[in-house]
């Protein structure tokens, strides 16, 4: 009840799995300590490249458990593949496989339950121009009605066709979604849409009158977003600075 499985797998995988497993595990220990994690409840994926095979979390366990070793490797019809005591949640399946199925530039997918991103994806309006966070989501946002627990096979293809080309998404009464190329992209558009959902609901509780981004510049925002959150300038040089944080706050992540 108490005493996790301990296992070993980084000599027992690919160079590229154990270091895909690493960023990961890294991830969730990062959501844990900015405190987005909901107990047991959301998950994070990565796609294997090459493979339709993707790791996410073992079901039962809290963020500051996962390691590179329990994450749980499935396919897309929710097989697990490896050998492990662990399951996996029904949710988590729904949602990654969906994703995972149709978006094969979406190599991690990030799906958390924070309390901002659940009030401004069910706030009728959703996310405003009022923030230069929200700058980095608008240009790239959809949304995806709520359709109860994400269990039913069903809502497969209606949050894939929400979904669409886009990187960040809203789930109505649910919460918030990134995709990226990497694990560094997903968390960094997770850090963005989650800061401009923050910023939207200080300002909401204020009695002051706010000022919008005008809409030629949100136009014009997705180009300047991709040098400043993507390639050697972006988003692959702040997960470097994450992962660092991640083996200062606990190297127990990485086994």
């Amino acid at each position: 009840m108490f005493d996790l499985p301990q296992l070993d797998l980084k000599n027992k995988v690919s160079a590229q799995e154990w270091q895909l497993r690493v960023d990961l595990a890294a991830c969730y220990r990062l959501v844990e300590h900015f405190r987005w994690g909901d107990l047991i409840y959301t998950h994070l994926s990565a796609r294997l490249p090459g493979t339709d095979h993707y790791l996410v979390n073992a079901f039962g366990l809290t963020f500051d458990e996962v390691t590179a070793s329990n994450l749980v490797k499935v396919d897309l019809d929710g097989n697990i593949i490896d050998d492990t005591p662990f399951s996996i949640n029904p949710a988590g399946f729904t949602i990654h496989s969906a994703i995972h199925e149709v978006r094969e530039d979406a190599h991690c997918v990030i799906h958390l339950h924070t309390k901002e991103t659940i009030a401004v994806a069910t706030q009728k309006n959703g996310l405003l121009p009022l923030s230069q966070y929200s700058m980095f989501s608008l240009p790239s946002l959809s949304y995806h009605g709520y359709e109860g627990l994400a269990v039913n096979d069903d809502e497969r293809k209606v949050l894939q066709d929400d979904l669409g080309s886009t990187n960040h998404m809203l789930l109505v009464n649910h919460g918030g979604l990134t995709v990226g190329p990497t694990v560094g992209d997903a968390f960094m558009r997770f850090y963005d849409l989650q800061r401009a959902c923050e910023i939207q609901l200080a300002l909401q509780s204020s009695s002051q009158e706010v000022i919008e981004v005008p809409q030629p510049i949100i136009d014009n925002i997705y180009n300047q977003a991709n040098v400043v959150h993507s390639g050697s300038t972006g988003g692959q040089l702040a997960w470097p600075a994450m992962l660092r944080k991640a083996y200062r706050l606990d190297p127990s992540f990485a086994k």
